[in-house]
């Protein structure tokens, strides 16, 4: 059979980046994608790079407030949201020179046959095709989303102005995210979720510790509360709870997960489950030749675990039989503010619930000068290692903890045990030194 294309990606999230190798490679290479001015996808344009923009701002605003500080100062949304879109403008820029020797189509792509795709009229084929179709914010029943006073993340991370007050309904990573970026930026702010707990996979002091975060920044935290039906009004957003109480609220965030989108797979050869499209270890699915990656498939909706796994297929088809890559040992992190939430490998509570011996090294940061004066009091640093002392995994709750994982990530990725992680002399004063005490308490 001959084929219109070596390679086809469907979607261009970090599809893209798996587009610039391949034709760099020589492989005729096209990418599908429906908004080419989003090329880059949800991470990019309305996920993790504008949050983290807002969180570095509003945690400027936080930082103010200390007693230290003389005057008060305040979040200019219009500017804030002007400097993101020049940021992203220019990203997008960016991705769209590396793709040069891509054909980037543009239309609704929908994969209809095996080696197959249709966009608009036209029906496209491809040796390989690698499905990155991303996710989409999930609503529950009951909640009447409108874009204005319900709204998701999407809208969030583009809006000119603050709102009065907001009620955010999850605990995941946006939920806790825009709870603090919005109490931190002087917005009054709720937090509602329907467990007695945040991060109850978390290690339990950690646990503890983000609650009483949420708490110091005036967040005001209504655990077990179920959402029975909310909407917007004139007179702002009506709640219903489950127990029956009701309240108004002029904005509602609905941050309660997102859903693998798998419209665009129209081929009975290829199995979708709940979670997504199913794929075996190497990103493959049940049809021979196409792949699918990042948040579609189901597995770890995280942009940098979306960007390996599309290298990894890509070298792959390029017969490099490339080492098959251990989404255990992807760091995963929420960014809170002050402290942040960071872990690799296996939690505590993994460890726990499979039955695993380990040994656990715990150094909460309370009363250490430099943590204190970095925000860093409610800090805790957990490493944990088999009985042969070789290292499983590690959670970090402090300023920067996504920064400082990646000691522990590369302590695993290079199977280093213990003795050989306790070595390192890390900088003092710094959060570091910690972690290098946590790995000396394992022995």
């Amino acid at each position: 059979m001959t084929y219109d294309y070596d390679l086809l990606f469907l979607g261009g999230g970090l599809n893209y980046a798996g587009a610039v190798v391949a034709s760099k490679r020589g492989l005729k290479t096209a990418l599908v994608e429906k908004n080419p001015s989003h090329l880059g996808g949800t991470c990019l344009h309305n996920g993790c790079i504008p949050s983290k923009m807002y969180l570095g701002a509003a945690d400027t605003v936080r930082a103010s407030r200390k007693p230290h500080f003389d005057g008060s100062i305040s979040l200019k949304m219009e500017e804030l949201d002007d400097e993101k879109e020049k940021l992203l403008l220019a990203a997008t820029k960016a991705i769209t020179k590396q793709c040069e020797k891509t054909d980037i189509i543009e239309g609704e792509g929908v994969l209809t046959a095996p080696y197959t795709v249709r966009v608009d009229d036209k029906e496209i084929t491809a040796r390989y095709i690698v499905i990155g179709t991303g996710s989409s914010p999930f609503i529950p029943d009951g909640i009447e989303y409108d874009g204005k006073g319900v709204v998701t993340s999407d809208e969030i991370l583009n809006m000119r102005t603050l709102p009065e007050k907001i009620a955010i309904y999850g605990d995941g990573a946006i939920g806790l995210e825009m709870a603090s970026f919005f109490v931190s930026s002087g917005v009054p702010t709720e937090l509602i979720w329907r467990h007695d707990t945040l991060l109850r996979k978390a290690h339990p002091a950690i646990s503890q510790n983000i609650y009483r975060q949420m708490e110091d920044l005036g967040v005001t935290l209504m655990p077990e509360h179920s959402i029975k039906s909310a909407r917007n009004t004139k007179k702002g957003v009506q709640i219903l709870y489950e127990d029956g109480s009701e309240e108004s609220v002029p904005m509602l965030l609905v941050a309660t997960g997102r859903r693998a989108n798998v419209s665009a797979v129209q081929c009975g050869e290829i199995e979708i489950d709940k979670r997504g499209i199913v794929t075996d270890e190497h990103f493959e699915t049940t049809l021979p030749d196409h792949y699918a990656i990042g948040d579609c498939n189901g597995k770890l909706q995280l942009a940098h675990a979306a960007r390996a796994e599309v290298l990894y297929v890509v070298s792959r088809i390029l017969g490099e039989n490339p080492e098959t890559i251990d989404l255990a040992n992807v760091v995963k992190f929420i960014h809170t503010l002050p402290c942040s939430y960071a872990t690799v490998g296996k939690t505590k509570t993994e460890l726990e619930k499979s039955g695993t011996r380990y040994k656990e090294s715990i150094v909460p940061l309370r009363g250490l000068p430099f943590p204190h004066t970095h925000d860093g009091d409610l800090g805790v640093m957990s490493v944990y290692a088999d009985d042969e002392g070789f290292i499983l995994g590690g959670e970090i709750f402090s300023p920067a903890a996504e920064e400082l994982i990646a000691a522990v990530s590369m302590a695993l990725a290079g199977e280093m045990d213990a003795k050989l992680a306790r070595r390192t002399v890390l900088a003092h004063p710094t959060f570091s030194e910690s972690l290098e005490r946590a790995f000396k308490k394992l022995l």
